[in-house]
């Protein structure tokens, strides 16, 4: 694309909130983080809330018949209805007018439209969802993936997690030498069941990642590893027990401040400690997931997500876009074809 501008389509009609609060989170990100967004959906609806949030401030709407319901199996509805906010959303990264796509709509329906409109990646046999999860130490975080793409796994498809994993800590998470995880029962390389021993393997030959062996449930947020893979069905369990754990932790800390007047008073003292506290644990924090794998860059957000999330979503989408996350990861297995014709 010309401009060096990062344009992002946002399913606006996707979410619990939609359209007002992805409107919301919208109109912020392109105010604060010098992106253009690219609104999907239906018109009257988007820019009621567009007049209603920000009559100064106008985002180009492109748009949509209806969307995907909760309700609704991906592949037939998203045939059923080609112009469904989602896939409207995905053709215009197909098309080149736009360079990623946020969704919090229905999240199997906006894997299933990625793969059926952008395709997978050269070498990739599966895309994996990937998140960013605070760990115990102060400005360091971990990658999940895959968190609910693939609820059965083969090896190699986690060996290739493990890939995509370490090029996106490493280019836009900023980390030199990514350390990889497996996530597993034990810390030995003789535990776990069949995936566990057979990609133990596979992570333990690859030239191309740091793998530092087996990641016990308690390893996960220690700050230890940089990138933890498994398949889709345990990361999901671990991601939401984790969301719930830091919406617990909030819940906590406001119960446990004293109430009335020395309350209001540690609440302002304390309110710097508390802002940053939210900032590391609060999963709004965090904007959703980057479906890695697939030939486009496509975050899905939480249903639940509102304004700060989509903000938070379009932030990552910008990160992922101007770090060349694709080309990165399109790099590293044509070195590996490269590699492989050299030795014929």
């Amino acid at each position: 694309m010309g401009s060096t501008q990062a344009r992002i389509a946002i399913d606006a009609m996707g979410g619990d909130y939609a359209p007002a609060e992805i409107v919301a989170g919208a109109l912020r990100a392109q105010a604060e983080l010098g992106v253009e967004v690219l609104l999907v959906g239906e018109p009257q609806q988007i820019q009621a809330q567009m007049e209603h949030h920000s009559p100064s401030l106008q985002l180009e709407i492109v748009p949509a018949e209806g969307l995907i319901e909760m309700h609704e199996e991906p592949l037939s509805a998203l045939r059923r209805k080609p112009k469904a906010s989602i896939n409207v959303a995905m053709d215009l990264v197909k098309q080149g007018r736009a360079d990623a796509v946020v969704s919090a709509g229905h999240s199997g329906a906006a894997m299933a439209a990625a793969l059926l409109r952008l395709g997978r990646l050269r070498g990739i046999d599966r895309p994996a969802i990937g998140t960013v999860l605070p760990t115990i130490m102060a400005n360091k975080s971990v990658l999940i993936l895959d968190v609910g793409a693939n609820v059965d796994c083969r090896p190699k498809f986690l060996e290739q997690f493990a890939v995509m994993g370490s090029v996106y800590s490493k280019f836009v998470l900023g980390i030199s030498d990514p350390q990889v995880g497996l996530l597993n029962i034990g810390e030995e390389s003789s535990k776990g069941n069949e995936l566990a021993l057979r990609t133990y393997e596979l992570l333990d030959q690859n030239p191309r990642l740091s793998f530092i062996g087996n990641a016990e449930g308690r390893d996960v947020l220690t700050g230890r590893f940089d990138v933890v893979v498994c398949d889709g069905f345990v990361g999901n369990v671990l991601l939401k027990f984790a969301e719930a754990i830091g919406e617990v932790l909030l819940q906590i800390l406001r119960e446990e401040l004293p109430q009335g007047w020395r309350g209001r008073l540690g609440s302002l003292l304390l309110k710097p400690n508390l802002r940053r506290i939210k900032q590391r644990i609060d999963h709004a924090e965090h904007g959703g997931g980057l479906l890695l794998g697939v030939d486009g860059v496509c975050i899905i957000s939480h249903g639940s997500s509102q304004a700060p999330s989509i903000f938070n979503a379009i932030r990552l989408a910008k990160e992922a876009v101007d770090n060349q996350v694709l080309d990165r990861i399109r790099s590293q297995y044509q070195q590996t074809e490269a590699t492989a014709t050299d030795g014929e």
